[in-house]
Protein backbone atom coordinates (compact mmCIF):
# COMPACT_ATOMS: atom_id res chain seq x y z
CA UNK A 1 0.00 0.00 0.00
CA UNK A 2 3.01 2.20 0.96
CA UNK A 3 4.77 1.78 -2.28
CA UNK A 4 0.83 2.39 -4.03
CA UNK A 5 0.57 5.56 -2.53
CA UNK A 6 4.33 6.83 -3.29
CA UNK A 7 3.85 6.35 -6.43
CA UNK A 8 0.96 8.57 -6.41
CA UNK A 9 3.64 11.53 -5.42
CA UNK A 10 1.29 11.32 -1.91
CA UNK A 11 2.50 10.83 1.64
CA UNK A 12 0.83 7.56 3.40
CA UNK A 13 -0.25 8.25 6.90
CA UNK A 14 -3.33 6.61 8.23
CA UNK A 15 -3.16 8.83 11.42
CA UNK A 16 -3.58 12.54 9.99
CA UNK A 17 -6.79 11.86 8.87
CA UNK A 18 -9.01 14.29 10.76
CA UNK A 19 -12.33 13.65 12.45
CA UNK A 20 -15.13 12.37 10.35
CA UNK A 21 -17.90 14.15 12.19
CA UNK A 22 -19.82 17.49 10.97
CA UNK A 23 -20.46 20.94 12.81
CA UNK A 24 -23.82 22.79 12.44
CA UNK A 25 -24.41 26.03 14.64
CA UNK A 26 -27.84 26.10 13.86
CA UNK A 27 -29.39 22.62 12.41
CA UNK A 28 -32.72 24.73 11.59
CA UNK A 29 -34.92 22.49 13.04
CA UNK A 30 -37.52 23.29 15.93
CA UNK A 31 -40.16 20.86 17.89
CA UNK A 32 -42.86 22.67 15.31
CA UNK A 33 -41.29 20.35 12.90
CA UNK A 34 -41.86 16.86 14.96
CA UNK A 35 -45.17 15.65 14.82
CA UNK A 36 -46.55 12.86 16.97
CA UNK A 37 -43.85 13.15 19.55
CA UNK A 38 -45.65 15.01 22.23
CA UNK A 39 -44.62 12.93 25.15
CA UNK A 40 -40.85 13.01 24.37
CA UNK A 41 -40.95 16.51 23.83
CA UNK A 42 -41.80 17.23 26.99
CA UNK A 43 -39.58 15.16 28.63
CA UNK A 44 -36.29 16.83 26.70
CA UNK A 45 -37.65 20.33 26.82
CA UNK A 46 -35.70 20.40 30.91
CA UNK A 47 -32.63 19.63 29.18
CA UNK A 48 -33.61 22.59 26.68
CA UNK A 49 -33.71 24.74 29.07
CA UNK A 50 -31.22 23.52 31.63
CA UNK A 51 -28.83 24.51 28.21
CA UNK A 52 -30.57 28.15 27.57
CA UNK A 53 -29.68 28.98 31.12
CA UNK A 54 -27.33 26.53 33.15
CA UNK A 55 -26.68 29.25 36.12
CA UNK A 56 -30.32 29.18 36.85
CA UNK A 57 -30.40 25.66 37.90
CA UNK A 58 -26.38 25.28 39.01
CA UNK A 59 -28.09 27.61 41.98
CA UNK A 60 -30.42 25.18 43.22
CA UNK A 61 -27.66 22.39 43.27
CA UNK A 62 -28.98 20.99 39.16
CA UNK A 63 -26.74 18.93 37.09
CA UNK A 64 -27.50 18.61 33.48
CA UNK A 65 -27.34 14.84 32.27
CA UNK A 66 -23.89 13.88 30.87
CA UNK A 67 -25.41 11.77 28.29
CA UNK A 68 -29.12 11.07 27.38
CA UNK A 69 -29.77 7.66 24.75
CA UNK A 70 -32.84 7.69 22.67
CA UNK A 71 -33.61 4.15 21.52
CA UNK A 72 -36.15 3.20 18.83
CA UNK A 73 -37.10 1.25 15.65
CA UNK A 74 -35.63 3.15 12.61
CA UNK A 75 -37.79 5.84 11.67
CA UNK A 76 -39.28 7.05 14.80
CA UNK A 77 -37.35 10.70 14.68
CA UNK A 78 -34.15 10.17 16.95
CA UNK A 79 -32.18 12.24 14.95
CA UNK A 80 -34.50 14.90 14.33
CA UNK A 81 -35.45 15.29 18.19
CA UNK A 82 -31.53 15.80 18.42
CA UNK A 83 -31.36 18.64 16.12
CA UNK A 84 -34.57 20.20 17.63
CA UNK A 85 -33.24 20.40 20.59
CA UNK A 86 -30.06 21.65 19.95
CA UNK A 87 -31.66 24.32 17.77
CA UNK A 88 -34.44 25.30 20.50
CA UNK A 89 -31.33 25.75 23.05
CA UNK A 90 -29.64 28.24 20.25
CA UNK A 91 -26.13 25.66 20.60
CA UNK A 92 -23.77 24.26 18.25
CA UNK A 93 -24.51 20.75 17.02
CA UNK A 94 -21.75 18.25 16.56
CA UNK A 95 -22.91 14.90 15.04
CA UNK A 96 -21.38 11.48 13.81
CA UNK A 97 -22.26 8.04 13.45
CA UNK A 98 -20.67 5.45 15.42
CA UNK A 99 -19.57 3.29 12.34
CA UNK A 100 -17.48 6.10 11.68
CA UNK A 101 -15.11 5.69 14.46
CA UNK A 102 -14.92 1.68 13.89
CA UNK A 103 -11.14 2.49 11.86
CA UNK A 104 -9.11 0.12 10.20
CA UNK A 105 -5.77 1.25 11.84
CA UNK A 106 -5.06 1.04 15.39
CA UNK A 107 -5.67 4.23 17.98
CA UNK A 108 -7.57 6.13 14.97
CA UNK A 109 -11.31 5.44 16.06
CA UNK A 110 -9.65 7.06 20.00
CA UNK A 111 -8.50 9.81 18.17
CA UNK A 112 -11.12 11.01 16.52
CA UNK A 113 -13.18 10.43 19.61
CA UNK A 114 -10.80 13.31 21.51
CA UNK A 115 -10.79 15.34 18.62
CA UNK A 116 -15.22 15.38 18.43
CA UNK A 117 -15.05 16.38 22.85
CA UNK A 118 -12.48 18.63 22.27
CA UNK A 119 -13.34 20.62 19.41
CA UNK A 120 -17.34 20.26 21.46
CA UNK A 121 -15.37 21.29 24.55
CA UNK A 122 -14.17 24.48 22.83
CA UNK A 123 -17.77 24.95 21.56
CA UNK A 124 -19.55 24.74 24.83
CA UNK A 125 -22.55 24.93 24.97
CA UNK A 126 -22.74 21.87 22.56
CA UNK A 127 -24.78 18.58 21.58
CA UNK A 128 -22.97 15.66 20.44
CA UNK A 129 -25.32 13.48 18.72
CA UNK A 130 -23.68 10.26 17.82
CA UNK A 131 -25.99 7.63 15.83
CA UNK A 132 -25.61 3.89 15.93
CA UNK A 133 -24.14 3.96 18.95
CA UNK A 134 -24.03 0.50 19.26
CA UNK A 135 -21.24 0.35 16.48
CA UNK A 136 -19.04 1.74 18.64
CA UNK A 137 -20.24 0.84 21.86
CA UNK A 138 -21.16 -2.88 21.80
CA UNK A 139 -20.65 -4.85 24.66
CA UNK A 140 -16.70 -5.98 24.92
CA UNK A 141 -16.28 -9.53 24.60
CA UNK A 142 -14.08 -12.21 26.69
CA UNK A 143 -12.70 -13.84 23.98
CA UNK A 144 -9.23 -13.65 23.22
CA UNK A 145 -10.05 -12.61 19.20
CA UNK A 146 -11.94 -9.94 20.26
CA UNK A 147 -12.06 -6.27 18.47
CA UNK A 148 -9.30 -4.87 20.31
CA UNK A 149 -9.63 -1.65 18.34
CA UNK A 150 -13.54 -0.81 18.56
CA UNK A 151 -12.82 -2.03 22.15
CA UNK A 152 -10.40 0.94 22.79
CA UNK A 153 -12.85 3.62 20.88
CA UNK A 154 -15.35 2.57 23.16
CA UNK A 155 -12.87 3.00 26.21
CA UNK A 156 -11.96 6.45 24.90
CA UNK A 157 -15.70 7.58 24.71
CA UNK A 158 -15.99 6.37 28.28
CA UNK A 159 -13.44 8.58 29.48
CA UNK A 160 -14.34 11.33 28.07
CA UNK A 161 -17.59 11.40 29.35
CA UNK A 162 -16.38 10.78 32.49
CA UNK A 163 -14.15 13.69 31.74
CA UNK A 164 -17.14 16.64 31.78
CA UNK A 165 -17.00 19.24 34.51
CA UNK A 166 -19.87 20.00 35.46
CA UNK A 167 -20.21 23.38 34.19
CA UNK A 168 -18.49 22.03 30.57
CA UNK A 169 -22.16 22.30 29.79
CA UNK A 170 -22.03 19.39 26.73
CA UNK A 171 -24.67 16.78 26.35
CA UNK A 172 -24.28 13.46 24.40
CA UNK A 173 -27.01 12.58 23.06
CA UNK A 174 -26.96 8.32 21.72
CA UNK A 175 -29.43 6.94 18.89
CA UNK A 176 -29.73 3.23 18.52
CA UNK A 177 -32.52 0.38 17.95
CA UNK A 178 -30.80 -1.99 19.59
CA UNK A 179 -30.09 -0.59 23.26
CA UNK A 180 -29.55 -4.69 23.92
CA UNK A 181 -26.01 -4.74 22.66
CA UNK A 182 -24.87 -1.65 24.32
CA UNK A 183 -21.79 -2.27 26.85
CA UNK A 184 -23.37 -1.99 30.20
CA UNK A 185 -20.18 0.67 31.33
CA UNK A 186 -22.55 3.20 28.63
CA UNK A 187 -25.63 2.62 30.48
CA UNK A 188 -23.88 3.31 34.47
CA UNK A 189 -24.82 6.96 36.32
CA UNK A 190 -22.49 9.75 34.69
CA UNK A 191 -22.90 8.81 31.17
CA UNK A 192 -25.87 7.56 29.68
CA UNK A 193 -27.75 7.85 32.07
CA UNK A 194 -30.96 8.93 30.39
CA UNK A 195 -33.02 6.48 28.49
CA UNK A 196 -35.55 8.15 25.92
CA UNK A 197 -37.74 5.40 24.08
CA UNK A 198 -39.48 6.38 20.96
CA UNK A 199 -42.43 4.14 20.28
CA UNK A 200 -44.44 3.77 16.86
CA UNK A 201 -46.81 6.26 16.19
CA UNK A 202 -50.31 5.57 17.17
CA UNK A 203 -53.26 6.71 15.00
CA UNK A 204 -53.65 10.32 16.57
CA UNK A 205 -49.60 10.45 16.03
CA UNK A 206 -49.89 9.63 12.33
CA UNK A 207 -52.18 12.42 11.60
CA UNK A 208 -50.17 14.89 12.69
CA UNK A 209 -47.08 13.65 10.62
CA UNK A 210 -49.33 13.38 7.69
CA UNK A 211 -50.95 16.76 8.20
CA UNK A 212 -47.53 18.22 9.00
CA UNK A 213 -46.49 17.12 4.87
CA UNK A 214 -49.92 17.49 3.45
CA UNK A 215 -49.52 21.23 4.37
CA UNK A 216 -46.82 21.72 1.68
CA UNK A 217 -49.04 20.06 -1.06
CA UNK A 218 -52.10 21.07 -2.92
CA UNK A 219 -55.36 18.95 -2.21
CA UNK A 220 -58.67 18.89 -3.72
CA UNK A 221 -60.19 17.15 -1.02
CA UNK A 222 -61.06 18.24 2.77
CA UNK A 223 -58.02 18.48 4.93
CA UNK A 224 -59.08 16.73 8.13
CA UNK A 225 -60.70 13.50 6.12
CA UNK A 226 -57.58 12.63 3.87
CA UNK A 227 -55.27 12.47 6.86
CA UNK A 228 -57.71 10.34 8.76
CA UNK A 229 -58.20 8.00 6.01
CA UNK A 230 -54.44 7.95 4.88
CA UNK A 231 -53.68 7.22 9.50
CA UNK A 232 -56.17 4.93 9.37
CA UNK A 233 -54.23 2.58 6.68
CA UNK A 234 -51.10 3.39 7.29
Amino acid sequence: IKNMVKNQGESFNPMSKKGNWSKVKNPQVTFKDIAGLENVKVEVQEIVEFMKDPKRFQKIGARLPRGILLSGSPGTGKTLLAKACATEAGVSFFSAAGSQFVEKYAGLGASNIRQLFNAARASSPAVIFIDELDAVGKKRETRMMSNTERETTLNQLLVEMDGFATASNVIVMGATNRPENLDPALLRPGRFDRQIHLSLPALPDRRQILELYLKKIAISEPFAEISKRLATVT
